[in-house]
């Protein structure tokens, strides 16, 4: 029977109830078992142990489309640390248990035990999952997540094929050193990667050299992944970086790309010669394979943001039928200068919504200044969020605020800012913080601005770049701007189009406007996603209709106080 033989408000209705059925009937539950284990690998050509997913490094891909459910069994044969997996740019609305958080949404996993993610993949993006327990993300704990678009919605775009870039970054130091050193005394950093790795979509990665300097013979674990390409066809890059300190910037010799999508949302196109990423970003690219067949192309990594101590990363882009051993005839593309920062601004300012997009709420219901600094506490060197730097609980928020748990975590509410006498481009006067555990309690289905304010570091004339990741939330960045954010920057905003994102950058001695509506509930982290900076304590925490929530598996909350349960 068709919709035309209902009256008018039956038609609505039942339309919206048919359409809902039809949709969870193309869906799919999508099982995955996992063992998190470690072993031994050789993404930079020197064998290191690192941690891989049923033996694979980097973990598997996950296809899914829009509305499928994602159920992973992940179970940690890790002997001597626990783990938990962050499924990055899922929202996981009506699942914040499973969002990945150790001591935030949830217990890590112990050695031995298995817990069972599952949750639902709502749009369609280019998403990517890792480690958020200590620093197992620079150890190789992640993998893609991939989601594409439910049945016959059409893209905005076309494309003819698809390859998927996961970006990284590798020391030859362990992360378990790295870690004895950033909490060492004196101060000992994790210094620059001797690595930056283009991960193909076979899992398989690209050296930091140029190919006639890599020594793979015989290692097909560091050997450079080729792309290979038809002439004449549009390909989308899929491009993600899980790097845990390397902005980078994405080039390939001789072509152009087009951006087409920015952390699962789509953006009004635009043309590149490069591409800058910063770790916790994704992007989607159309490439246009439209040069000389007869020839091969080179495809560029370089550092932004850090003075760089590696080459560029290189790979080829392959025109078919040209034999892919036939080195391209004109030399790498040139990323830009590491500390060239404004063409790093022109292109991030150049993202914006696609038409239709959902635009923001014209005014704010409450502003929070975030300010980015380092500081000393007790001669330790650490990150601070307004001169407090975060330490986590052993009761994971979800439930300690979920249950009334008042005496798990700091009740003392973090400062919405700080101190206006402070000059942020001078180290500070007073270097001397605090730890901290509280929680920035936010009104329910309340519109939130957040202004990231970045400083001078403890040494003179260093500013570092900044990305930071929301959980459980997209926001929209409604601005950049110099120096210090003043109350009439606020007329600078973009609320026309501002691009939906769940990462955004700071650059040096700036700061970038944000704005959010806290109608998910749950207990979400928002943090630097450089590795380091986040271990050190630069990152805060939301909470927002907790009481909402419906109820939490046993297995989530199995330690701390909510483990007498």
């Amino acid at each position: 029977m068709g919709c035309e033989f209902w009256d008018s408000r039956a038609l609505v209705f039942w339309c919206i109830v048919l359409s809902l059925i039809h949709v969870s009937l193309g869906s799919k539950v999508r099982h995955f078992q996992w063992e998190v284990e470690c072993m031994y690998s050789s993404p930079d050509c020197l064998e290191h142990v690192v941690i891989g997913i049923n033996g694979q490094f980097p973990g598997p891909t996950i296809r899914a489309k829009a509305g499928d459910t994602i159920v992973v069994e992940l179970t940690n044969k890790l002997h001597t640390e626990g783990v938990a997996i962050h499924w990055h740019g899922i929202r996981q609305r009506g699942t914040p248990w499973a969002d990945g958080t150790a001591s935030i949404s949830q217990c890590a996993i112990n050695p031995g035990e298995t817990f069972a993610y599952r949750f639902k993949v709502d749009r369609s993006g280019t998403y990517f999952y890792h480690g958020h327990y200590g620093m197992q993300r620079s150890a190789g704990l992640y993998g893609f997540l991939i989601v594409d678009e439910h049945g016959k919605r059409e893209l905005p775009f076309h494309y003819d094929g698809e390859f998927d870039l996961l970006l990284s970054d590798w020391w030859h130091q362990s992360v378990h050193e790295q870690q004895v050193g950033l909490f060492s005394k004196p101060f000992r950093w994790v210094g620059e990667p001797q690595g930056n790795s283009i991960v193909h979509w076979l899992q398989k990665f690209s050296n930091n050299a140029s190919v006639s300097q890599c020594k793979f013979s015989g290692n097909e674990q560091c050997a450079p992944q080729i792309l290979q390409v038809h002439p004449n066809k549009i390909y989308r890059l899929r491009i993600a970086s899980t790097t845990a300190l390397a902005s980078l910037n994405l080039a390939i010799g001789d072509h152009k790309m087009m951006v087409v999508e920015a952390d699962g949302n789509y953006v009004q196109p635009f043309e590149v010669d490069d591409l800058d990423i910063y770790s916790g970003e994704s992007y989607s690219v159309l490439l246009r394979t439209n040069q000389n067949t007869s020839s091969n192309y080179w495809i560029s990594v370089g550092v932004r943001g850090r003075e760089p101590k590696t080459p560029q990363g290189l790979t080829i882009l392959n025109y078919i039928p040209t034999p892919a051993s036939e080195l391209p005839t004109s030399p790498p593309p040139v990323t830009p200068r590491w500390n060239d920062y404004d063409h790093s601004k022109a292109f991030t300012k150049r993202i914006l919504a696609a038409k239709g997009s959902l635009q923001p709420p014209r005014t704010h219901d409450r502003r929070i200044i975030l300010l980015n600094t380092q500081n000393k506490i007790n001669g330790f060197t650490r990150c601070s969020i307004n001169n407090i730097s975060l330490t986590l609980p052993s009761t994971p928020y979800l439930g300690s605020i979920k249950f009334g748990l008042n005496n798990a975590f700091d009740q003392k509410r973090p400062p919405d800012n700080y101190d206006n006498s402070y000059d942020i481009m001078k180290p500070p006067v007073n270097p001397n913080s605090t730890h901290g555990n509280g929680v920035y309690t936010i009104n329910f289905n309340t519109t939130v601005d957040v202004i990231l304010q970045n400083a001078n570091a403890l040494a003179e004339n260093v500013s570092e770049i900044h990305p930071w990741h929301f959980h459980g939330h997209d926001f929209w960045v409604l601005g950049y701007g110099e120096g210090i954010f003043r109350e009439e920057d606020e007329q600078k905003f973009n609320l026309e189009n501002p691009p939906l994102r769940n990462t955004a950058v700071i650059f040096p001695y700036g700061w970038t406007a944000l704005r959010f509506v806290a109608d998910n509930p749950g207990v979400w982290a928002f943090h630097c996603h450089i590795e380091p900076h986040l271990h050190m304590g630069m990152g805060v925490v939301f909470a927002e209709g907790v009481r909402r929530v419906g109820e939490i598996p046993r297995a989530a909350l199995a330690c701390g106080i909510t483990g007498s349960f």
